[in-house]
């Protein structure tokens, strides 16, 4: 794959998941200890995260790039510390990653927001739970209010979605069009 330019103000999608789809998370405080890392190296490297999921066996993250900084540092820093503590306290040895994470830079407004609503219908589509709302290590809470988090744009999520319920109903169209049963069972909660 070829390697991205990074460029100021430039948005990429982050990602990868662990070696032969191993766990990269096995209890909250895994989960904890990346978003804490996240809060730290996205300021150290002017790196604003749009969405973000964490799920037990990948991670997607979409930032924008706004200082010179490449934005593929934010993966590497978080997960080359978070796997010297995944290999002590689970007794791994070897690669936790299949790779180098992956990252694709967005440069089309429709995609960016189609992006976002993927992102946090992952743990849907995957079947980690029947409803986005009932997983809570996205930024999905953050983009509808639900929650106050560090970890968002609000700026951004305003200007696309300056109604309330907007964006849920945004990803509620994507969940009907992936025709999943766990998207059916979402849109009966709506």
């Amino acid at each position: 794959m070829k390697r991205p330019i990074y460029t100021p103000g430039g948005y990429y999608h982050l990602y990868n998941r662990g070696r032969s789809r191993l766990s990269i998370f096995h209890d909250p405080k895994d989960y904890h200890q990346v978003l804490e890392l996240m809060k730290s190296y996205s300021q150290k490297y002017s790196l604003v995260i749009i969405a973000y999921c964490l799920l037990a066996n990948h991670y997607h993250f979409l930032v924008r790039q706004n200082n010179t900084p490449r934005a593929s540092l934010l993966p590497q820093r978080i997960f080359n510390s978070y796997s010297k503590t995944y290999n002590l306290k689970y007794q791994h040895s070897g690669t936790l990653f299949e790779g180098p994470a992956r990252a694709i830079p967005v440069t089309e407004e429709t995609y960016l927001l189609h992006l976002c609503r993927y992102i946090h219908a992952n743990p849907v589509l995957h079947g980690f739970v029947p409803h986005i709302k009932d997983w809570p290590y996205s930024n999905y809470h953050e983009w509808i209010g639900t929650r106050n988090g560090k970890l968002i744009d609000h700026a951004f999520v305003q200007e696309h979605f300056p109604q309330p319920g907007a964006y849920q109903e945004f990803v509620r169209e994507y969940l009907l069009s992936r025709r999943h049963p766990e998207g059916m069972e979402y849109l009966n909660e709506w």
